[in-house]
């Protein structure tokens, strides 16, 4: 009765002859390995047991006269033991082992309600994350994606564009940009707001008006031009940091105009950069001037001295007289080398692939013929034909990746691609502040989708005018694609010829360049 009434003291009772029991059988293990004294010792052990038992049972039962606040030792010693227990089978858990080891095993008690809080068990659930395959930055579609960016924006007072109605559900999670979406409806004119130089400079990003990597590239550097000669630094901040804060806002907002292409990002890099480094000691106006001198620099010598060298230094000696060189869509660097060229006294004539829905060549054809450079006008889809009167095929790029690959308007891939099947060499252009740490090897992960509607023909656009409201019919405007390295015979940069497997050293050489100048 006292047993039923008291489970605490049955508890201690069972753990106390379990250690007793224990005890019992390293002894006689002991006494077996000594000859003659094995009735003895156990004679004496068994009467030992008795005798303990006897006492705890009387203590036991005196206990009931007599209450103690106190627990027993027993029964401290018993929390101990599991309390232990439980932390070694936790730790066991966290490292994957089988189990708590030998000791775990040993005593299985029921789990009371103190016991309920081990962590044990919910240890064992824990499994390990997989690396995301994709940056977060990229997923548009993810909820907890659009939270933050949605919050970050708030905090920096920057207009969000609205959700896209329809998407293809292979590239739900890219960024699609379309006119009907307004970014200006509900935008602050506050003094303390967008500068007035970013938001026409996003505007014209949104609307196609300004476009092209050198072109982009450019028109933000003057825009940052302007933005440093209106600062005003507050008394009590330093410019170095005010000012990098400051340009955040705006490169949030330039990035839901259209995101930053890869020249555009080595050209803030480069901002911040100068920024971040700009000495504390001089006046402010010093300062400012300073990194104006420092973005016109960026531009003489980035794009402008390198378009110089690529064209008459390089590709001049890789064009002849009677070559029959292609190009597709429009370059401002492949104009610029083509143009010198046919100055230059060389004899040539191009052939200038377009394809919808920018159809880009039409320009190109006209600021050639404009020149008097003979040229004819083909579309993508007779390139395959066209190509077996090539000699070679000169192509811009709009980034050159870590692998070698070649990020190019959507079509490059098939041009370079027919050109290796024809045995005609390619010859890709491009400078080297396009040259970015990526590495991609195709056109799914990351890309730009475009406004779907420039799909529609503007003629004969009676059959797709209400194409959204059809459920089964999406439309699919890829922006670029990517060119294998294996398509490609060499990339002429202000440095040099290269292969495209030497865009890691050319990294290389930049990252010690900028650490060199700290």
């Amino acid at each position: 009765m006292e047993e039923q009434n008291n489970p605490g003291g049955a508890e201690a009772m069972e753990a106390e002859q379990k250690q007793l029991s224990r005890k019992e059988r390293k002894k006689e293990k002991k006494a077996k390995k000594q000859k003659g004294k094995e009735g003895e010792g156990g004679g004496e052990r068994s009467q030992e047991a008795m005798t303990q038992g006897h006492g705890g049972q009387g203590s036991s039962s005196g206990g009931q006269d007599v209450t103690k606040p106190q627990k027993s030792k027993a029964e401290l010693k018993a929390e101990r033991r599991a309390k232990q227990e439980a932390e070694r089978a936790a730790k066991m858990a966290k490292k994957g082992g089988e189990g708590g080891g030998k000791d775990a095993g040993a005593v299985q008690k029921p789990r009371t309600g103190s016991d309920s809080n081990i962590p044990s068990s919910p240890s064992m659930q824990v499994t390990k994350k997989e690396a995301p395959r994709v940056r977060a930055n990229v997923l548009v579609d993810d909820p907890n994606v659009q939270k933050k960016v949605a919050k970050r924006l708030e905090t920096q007072r920057v207009p969000q564009r609205p959700v896209t109605q329809k998407k293809v559900g292979l590239f739900s999670h890219l960024h699609q940009y379309e006119r009907d979406a307004s970014l200006t409806k509900n935008i602050s004119f506050s003094p303390g707001g967008i500068h007035s130089a970013i938001l026409k400079l996003g505007l014209q990003y949104a609307n196609g008006i300004i476009c092209g990597s050198n072109s982009r590239c450019l028109a933000l550097l003057v825009a940052f031009k302007k933005v440093i000669a209106d600062y005003t630094t507050p008394t009590d901040k330093d410019l170095s940091r005010d000012l990098d804060t400051k340009i955040k806002p705006y490169i949030s907002f330039l990035t839901q105009c259209r995101p930053l292409s890869v020249s555009m990002g080595n050209a803030i890099k480069y901002i911040k950069f100068q920024i971040n480094h700009s000495p504390n000691d001089i006046p402010e106006a010093e300062a400012k001037k300073q990194l104006q001198e420092s973005i016109d620099l960026f531009i003489k010598e980035k794009i402008l001295l390198a378009g110089e060298a690529i064209s008459k230094t390089y590709t001049l000696s890789k064009i002849h007289d009677g070559d029959v060189i292609l190009v597709y869509g429009y370059s401002s660097l492949i104009k610029k080398v083509l143009c010198d060229a046919h100055d230059s006294g060389k004899k040539f004539s191009v052939v200038v692939v377009d394809g919808r829905p920018k159809f880009e060549g039409k320009e190109m054809l006209r600021r050639l013929v404009q020149h008097g450079i003979k040229c004819t006008y083909v579309l993508i889809n007779a390139v395959s034909y066209i190509m077996q009167e090539v000699s070679k095929v000169l192509l811009g790029a709009h980034a050159l990746l870590a692998n070698g690959f070649v990020m190019g308007r959507v079509g490059t891939s098939l041009v370079a691609m027919t050109a290796k099947a024809c045995n005609v060499p390619v010859l890709v252009c491009c400078e080297t502040y396009k040259f970015c740490e990526r590495v991609q090897t195709d056109s799914f992960v990351f890309n730009e989708l475009g406004d779907p509607d420039d799909l529609v023909p503007l003629r004969r656009q009676q059959h797709l005018n209400n194409w959204r409201q059809l459920d089964s019919l999406n439309l699919l405007n890829l922006v670029y694609d990517i060119t294998p390295s294996n398509f490609i015979a060499m990339v002429i940069t202000e440095v040099g010829m290269i292969p495209c497997t030497s865009v890691p050293v050319i990294l290389r050489v930049k990252s010690s360049e900028v650490s060199d100048d700290q």
